[in-house]
């Protein structure tokens, strides 16, 4: 055979060394030659190369010129053969495989099911993934930059050296793959891509890593998230027997980075929040822990709501095993675990989603619907299948992965509107002038349909904060299909009321009983959430009115309301012992409150609420149905004075809950009642183990056949001043 009919041409040569080969699998590795087969391998920076062959036989690949592309022919063999490459670097030698030896890991149904937008676990096949393929040990690298002109993985392993993984290109669906044999676990890795125009990107981080190096370093990280030996079996067995609208749902909102530092200031480890967050929140009784974004974030400040790793647990706290252990961890003990999850937006940061391959690629290229003016971040393309399929993808990965029972999902109302947050002319309405975002309308009700359909029992939840109908409905009734939405109207009106001093209370007595003319529209969950106790906002102790005795009165007063009210709850960490500073975001909690009786107090009263919202069927069961409410006392204004029954379904005993916002104690106070007999006093938030003056009604009342309130029966009832009091009847 000649020279020249197996040698590559000098043009191929030129492009693989300068990475500029549109397919340098046509090039690179094992190709038949006429008798026999060419091996060819570009390797920079070494003095000899040869290729070992299966018989160990060594063949020594001969330098094209002066560069480090290298050739050899073996002749006579008709078939694929394995081998390894042996480079002499400074005399010595370093035996590798190499990765253009390896055939496709990929297939046509993936580049189909991408397109289509229905591959609904694309982390299986994107992102890098340690495998065992065509008998060897490596990573399959695999991403979506369907305009780029060239995409290489770099990293440690190859000295951050584009020209040396570059990647195979599926043209069918804009993926570009690569099998790196002889790398694993712990693999420090970027994309290097030569965008549309031929321009070369910033080094971009994976859409699909999972996991990333702590900030401020920015690459990803290979790593398994699918070999966690799980022991919540019994959580996982039980969690799609009940139905979490009619269930108790009482939520400790936390952010990781602040809710407990080390004594350096240093972060808590997944570990440690496991072995000491997990405790206090059983102990509390809360019934789940609600982690703002942990997915992988640049900035501290951001809170996490500016995700660019959005399949990874932040490093702040470990590695993704580690969150595993922590979901794993709350389970085993009977604490479910929902993430906050942001598919609204994206930060511009130059190593994650923007501009991705030279385009915009993932967020909308009209920056009247792909840029948000607030925030200055980028808004996702929910039109494009492609972008849709990766985000329902993520919310199923943390199902999936991570056991995590449910989402809460950030800034709705932002991808609602087409409008949002915009002046006449910033926005692009839709053909006939409506400012309905419609591709975003499909996608959140294609991942609350994905997310339900696999995962039964999970609960998905609305930070929604307009009057967007239907949030909370199925999508075969057209609503979003969300489990639940955040009552932010409760929420903003219960607050500005408890603020204002007693003394004006009166004329603002329908900022509590509005919230009933809507309460069952949806299946609300009563929000104290972190956007209330920080940037100026205060504590809730702290926007209390008056001395510090009746601060802290307010606040068990209003917690006891805030319970007896109507929907799941949400307290943000802190608030459940009266913390008096804001939330600073950059330390932890000042725990040292609890050195005082009345902080402890408040803690004691939320403990106790929690004991009363799972033990009593009245106050969870029925939280969105309106047939568990009934008003007793609406319009006494004078007097700041609410009551109203509870009730639980068939069987349950009901549960009548009185607040008196004034500082005046109200004795006699007539109440009517649906049943004659003894009502026990199941709390009273002026006990004195909460830091009360301990005024109430001795444990119980009688109720006679006097009718009121429309009611046949009533009874006279010490109303604690700035207080709240429970009864149940007793035969009920």
């Amino acid at each position: 055979m000649t020279e020249a009919s197996w040698r590559v041409r000098e043009e191929d040569v030129s492009k693989i060394a300068s990475a500029t080969h549109g397919d340098p699998f046509s090039v690179l590795g094992l190709h038949r030659a006429g008798n026999g087969m060419a091996i060819r391998a570009f390797v920079p920076g070494v003095e000899r190369l040869g290729a070992i062959l299966e018989s160990g036989v060594t063949v020594p690949l001969e330098r094209r010129g002066f560069g480090d592309f290298f050739e050899a022919f073996v002749p006579g063999v008709a078939e694929r053969f394995r081998y390894r490459l042996r480079a002499v670097i400074a005399g010595h030698a370093l035996d590798f495989q190499d990765p253009y030896e390896f055939g496709p890991v990929l297939g046509p149904m993936d580049d189909y099911l991408l397109v289509e937008g229905t591959h609904k676990r694309l982390y299986e096949r994107l992102g890098s993934h340690p495998i065992h393929h065509e008998g060897a040990d490596g990573v399959l690298f695999a991403v979506w930059a369907p305009h780029a002109r060239r995409v290489s993985v770099v990293g440690d392993f190859n000295q951050w050296d584009g020209r040396r993984h570059t990647m195979r290109k599926r043209v069918d669906s804009g993926i570009w793959e690569l099998f790196a044999p002889g790398i694993g676990e712990g693999t420090v890795y970027k994309y290097e891509i030569i965008g549309v125009n031929g321009d070369l990107q910033p080094l971009k981080a994976d859409p699909f890593g999972f996991s990333g190096e702590l900030r401020p370093s920015t690459a990803s990280v290979v790593a398994r998230t699918d070999g966690h030996e799980w022991g919540d079996e019994a959580h996982m067995a039980w969690r799609p027997t009940v139905e979490a609208r009619r269930g108790p749902m009482s939520i400790l909102e936390v952010h990781a980075s602040s809710w407990r530092r080390k004594w350096d200031g240093g972060f808590l480890s997944y570990d440690e929040l496991a072995d000491q967050l997990i405790p206090y929140a059983v102990d509390m009784g809360f019934t789940h822990i609600e982690l703002m974004p942990i997915s992988e974030h640049p900035l501290d400040a951001s809170w996490g709501y500016q995700p660019i790793g959005l399949f990874a647990p932040t490093r702040r706290f470990g590695d993704p095993a580690g969150f595993q252990r922590f979901v794993d961890g709350a389970h085993r003990v009977g604490l479910g675990v929902i993430l906050d999850w942001v598919p609204a937006h994206f930060p511009t940061d130059e190593h994650g989603l923007a501009k991705f391959d030279g385009t915009a690629l993932y967020e909308h290229p009209d920056p009247r619907r792909g840029f948000h003016p607030d925030w200055n971040t980028a808004i996702y393309d929910f039109g494009r299948a492609e972008v849709a399929s990766m985000l329902v993808s993520n919310a199923i990965y943390w199902l999936d992965r991570y056991h995590i029972d449910g989402l809460r999902v950030d800034a709705v109302a932002s991808m609602l509107y087409l409008d949002y947050s915009r002046k006449a002319g910033e926005w692009l309405p839709n053909p006939d002038g409506t400012n309905q975002n419609h591709d975003a309308v499909r996608f959140l009700q294609d991942a609350n349909a994905s997310v339900y359909g696999a995962y039964p029992g999970i609960a998905t939840i609305a930070e929604e904060s307009t009057s967007w109908p239907g949030v909370s409905q199925p999508t075969s009734a057209g609503g979003l299909g969300f489990g639940f939405k955040w009552n932010m109207g409760w929420m903003n009106d219960t607050l500005s009321y408890i603020a204002l001093d007693p003394v004006y209370r009166k004329y603002h007595h329908h900022k509590l009983t509005f919230g009933l003319l809507y309460a069952f529209s949806e299946n609300f969950i009563l929000p104290i959430s972190h956007d209330e106790v920080v940037h100026g906002k205060g504590s809730v102790l702290g926007k209390m009115p008056g001395d510090d005795w009746q601060k802290f009165a307010n606040v068990r007063g209003y917690y006891g309301f805030m319970w007896g009210y109507p929907g799941k709850k949400l307290l943000f960490m802190g608030q459940e012992f009266a913390q008096r500073a804001e939330w600073n975001f950059d330390a932890g909690l000042d725990w040292w409150s609890l050195d005082h009786a009345s902080h402890r107090g408040v803690q004691s009263l939320v403990r106790d609420l929690n004991r009363l919202h799972r033990e009593k069927p009245a106050l969870h069961a029925r939280d969105c149905e309106p047939e568990g409410f009934q008003w007793i006392v609406v319009d006494d204004e004078a007097q700041s004075v609410f009551a109203w029954l509870r009730y639980g379904g068939p069987g349950a005993k009901p549960v009548l809950v009185a607040s008196n916002f004034t500082p005046e104690p109200r004795y006699n106070y007539r109440i009517g009642l649906p049943f004659a007999g003894r009502w026990r006093e199941i709390l009273n938030t002026d006990a004195p183990e909460y830091g009360g003056a301990g005024i109430g009604n001795f444990g119980e009342v009688h109720a006679s056949m006097q009718e009121s309130h429309g009611l046949p029966a009533s009874a006279e009832i010490t109303l604690p001043p700035l207080a709240t009091v429970y009864f149940e009847h007793d035969s009920v």
